[in-house]
């Protein structure tokens, strides 16, 4: 699925989305384990700059801006609709964050006009992102200096009976969801002059991973 072109991922997308993005956040709150554990664990100063790739309906920067106010967030999704979502969570917000349609695998930092940023979440989208090798390697470069790229999505069940494997991404598939049995391979080949940390969540259920500039 790497050559799948960006504007028919976006269609995808935004067809699957326009109306699931009003029930995204109740239903996913039962599966897409380990994202609290991914923003507790981002550490935020006052004024860091952290931005979310794949941001969907904003679940995360809400949680992110509550948890860190002093940081300034950014917002990155492929589909205008889950983004009309991601905007109304904040429609009272005084700092609302940065948000901007683009692909996860065709951006860079001055897309929101900043040079770099100090941390990048992709929350469950690399299972979603059909290049998602050049989706990491584009957030690697995104980071500022010291900065860390913190990654959670599925894992490969490798703990949990074969059967519950089976029914698991047999039922992701329906949402165009693949598990990415390389993620760890392809994170540690952007290792490099930088620190990695990968951790299972739930028997392989989910994996955690904290890339460190």
């Amino acid at each position: 699925m790497a050559d799948v072109p960006a504007r028919d991922h976006a269609a995808t997308m935004d067809a699957m989305y326009r109306y699931q993005r009003h029930v995204y956040d109740l239903t996913r709150k039962y599966y897409l384990f380990g994202r609290d554990r991914l923003i507790a664990d981002l550490n935020c100063a006052p004024r860091d700059k952290v931005l979310e790739i794949a941001c969907g309906t904003g679940r995360n920067l809400v949680s992110i801006a509550k948890r860190y106010p002093g940081a300034k967030l950014y917002g990155l999704d492929i589909s205008e609709q889950m983004l009309v979502s991601a905007r109304a969570k904040f429609s009272k917000s005084e700092n609302p964050p940065a948000f901007v349609a683009a692909d996860a695998c065709d951006f860079a930092p001055a897309t929101f006009g900043e040079a770099g940023f100090d941390r990048i979440v992709i929350s469950y989208a690399l299972s979603m992102i059909p290049d998602w090798q050049q989706a990491v390697k584009i957030a690697r470069r995104a980071l500022n200096p010291g900065g860390s790229l913190h990654i959670v999505d599925f894992g490969q069940q490798e703990g949990l009976p074969a059967w519950f494997r089976a029914g698991l991404e047999a039922w992701l598939a329906k949402f165009h969801v693949t598990p990415r049995a390389e993620m760890a391979a392809v994170l540690e080949a952007e290792a490099i002059d930088a620190e990695l940390r990968f951790e299972t969540i739930g028997r392989g259920y989910a994996w955690h991973a904290v890339l460190r500039a």
